[in-house]
């Protein structure tokens, strides 16, 4: 998976921190939200401006560093 597509890093969004493009949503919130027992669906629900690849990518990136 190229998590590139989907997540930036902005110093000027977040103080710098992974978040998904397009949204200021970043990388450590949605990994708290799965850590706190949401599921992927039950994120979507609440976000719907995520997608399911973006919750894979953030869980890509993180594995990967």
């Amino acid at each position: 998976m190229n998590f590139k597509e989907f997540i930036t890093i902005d110093p000027n969004k977040r103080f710098g921190r992974p978040i998904i493009k397009g949204t200021r949503i970043g990388v450590n919130d949605i990994l708290n939200w799965l850590a706190n027992g949401m599921t992927k669906s039950e994120i979507l629900e609440d976000f719907p401006e995520l997608s399911e690849e973006m919750i894979d990518a953030s869980l890509f990136y993180v594995s990967s560093r």
